[in-house]
């Protein structure tokens, strides 16, 4: 019967116009109910975001048979996730690989019929190279690689000997990663590794970032364990219990045409549930719902789920009784980055370029924070005898990079990679990609917007968060983060419509 009415009567705005037009005033909570019940409406759930992670949770509630409306401004879904071929070569705007951390990842794939097209890292590609003096040097991968590696120093190696026997922090305080890792370490560790590895992931300042909120692993590995090095030993049977998968010993991989494969198959999958160049203006909690105002009307659902990003939330009205002061997640920083990538002529580049890349550390004063070796992570990423780098300038390190002219920022990349791995020859295809706000900052004192958004959440029921601002910055945790929240949702959604 409800299949036949929302056949019959497929949309909500015709009865609101009918009650209005007839009554001449705005319908009441009864009316409204009915033009729910009538419309289809009454599970449907709204998500603000068509990025990675709105993508992922619309199409866990569709899977379960929960209407859906993903709400988009601008032109195109899959957020920061762009690919593009070329000339035989294929550029990554956004991110480059995704880590199988979870269940909930190749779980995804393979309900979106993906396998086939799934592409893992080259065994060849296995080394990550970090430059010191000048020069790429393997990131030892096992402990006797690290006792001979010129990377550190022979007191940096003792450090790392001496580090179980270091007493764990007792206090609450919110502690930077810099401050950790001297504590734990020492400078030389900060200055030549964490530096490099925390550019690499946040594009961040060590001496900003938390240790809690950025590199909660580290963090917990002390609490629990006490050390790091005891963490790494004794803390593989919980990880296994719990389904995790280290990111160290993760699978890594993409797809033929590039991660926007996935973006573009869950695009596909959702159809006419996406709606782009529509803005949510303002989002009014109801008696029993939830409305979305945009620019052509509005529409009643069940729940929302925001799924954008931390600076436009806070520009988001939302009217709820008793609802915290969003504005102050506009203070939540975002790191600037310009995306470069070239294609070169194989004879053109020295290094053998057997790795997945390199990261650089600020002590060594290079523009770039370090370059992907594309070419040698996946097939058909450039021509023949040809290879693709992509690299990165900006960031919290010198965030005036990322807002250079095209030109000039190819130009200073080519500068570094002809000095670091003898990229000597013009390079046969360039393009650049500018990301004004391109990744959260999880900086000491992260845990009040947090705490913010645990408050909404309580005094809002039906409106929920998700995303790289509140779940991790990378694409596995947007992915698992979508999944999670589209659970929550829908048991909400559920428990509302039987009342």
């Amino acid at each position: 019967m409800a299949v036949f009415l929302t056949r019959m009567i497929p949309e909500a705005a015709f009865w609101r116009s009918a009650i209005c037009e007839m009554q001449g005033r705005q319908p009441c909570a009864l009316q409204m109910a009915l033009i729910r019940l009538f419309s289809g409406q009454l599970k449907s759930i709204a998500i603000i975001g068509a990025g990675i992670t709105g993508l992922t949770a619309a199409f866990h509630l569709k899977r379960q048979g929960i209407p859906v409306t993903v709400f988009e401004a601008g032109p195109r879904c899959g957020g920061v996730i762009r690919s593009a071929r070329e000339n035989g070569f294929l550029a990554e705007f956004g991110p480059n690989t995704i880590l199988e951390t979870s269940p909930e990842i190749p779980d995804l794939v393979r309900d979106l019929r993906l396998e086939s097209r799934r592409l893992y890292t080259d065994p060849f590609a296995k080394k990550r190279y970090i430059v010191r003096n000048g020069a790429p040097l393997p990131l030892p991968s096992s402990p006797r690689a690290f006792l001979t590696t010129p990377l550190f120093s022979a007191g940096a190696k003792l450090a790392v000997l001496r580090e179980p026997f270091v007493a764990r922090r007792r206090d609450d305080a919110d502690e930077s990663v810099a401050d950790f890792v001297v504590r734990r370490l020492n400078r030389e560790f900060l200055d030549r590794a964490v530096d490099a590895l925390v550019g690499g992931i946040y594009a961040g300042d060590p001496g900003k970032l938390s240790v809690r909120h950025a590199l909660p692993k580290l963090f917990e590995q002390e609490q629990r364990y006490g050390s790091l090095i005891r963490g790494q030993i004794f803390g593989g049977r919980d990880r296994k219990r719990r389904g995790e998968i280290p990111r160290s010993k993760a699978p890594m991989f993409s797809f033929d045409e590039g991660l926007q494969v996935l973006t573009d198959a869950l695009a596909a999958e959702l159809g006419e549930a996406v709606r782009l160049n529509t803005a949510v203006l303002k989002a009014v909690k109801t008696a029993g719902a939830w409305q979305v105002h945009c620019e052509n009307g509005l529409q009643e659902y069940t729940a929302i789920i925001y799924c954008g990003t931390a600076y436009q939330l806070a520009q988001l009205r939302i009217e709820s009784p008793g609802l915290p002061d969003l504005s102050p997640l506009g203070q939540i920083r975002y790191a600037p980055i310009a995306s470069v990538v070239l294609g070169f002529h194989r004879r053109d580049v020295g290094h053998p370029l057997d790795g997945f890349g390199m990261l650089i550390p600020k002590i060594e004063n290079f523009k770039i924070l370090g370059a992907i070796f594309s070419s040698s992570l996946f097939p058909n990423r450039a021509p023949a005898d040809s290879v693709t780098l992509t690299s990165y300038l900006g960031g919290e390190r010198t965030p005036e990079l990322a807002f250079l002219p095209a030109e000039e920022a190819i130009g200073l990349t080519r500068t570094d990679l002809r000095a670091l791995i003898g990229a000597a020859g013009e390079p046969v295809f360039s393009r650049v990609a500018f990301h004004r706000r391109a990744i959260p900052q999880y900086n000491v004192g992260y845990g009040k917007f947090k705490e913010t958004l645990e408050n909404v959440e309580k005094s809002a029921p039906g409106l929920f968060f998700a995303g790289h601002y509140r779940n991790g910055v990378s694409l596995g945790d947007s992915i698992v983060a979508g999944a999670g929240v589209a659970k929550v949702a829908a048991k909400w959604s559920q428990a509302a419509n039987r009342t």
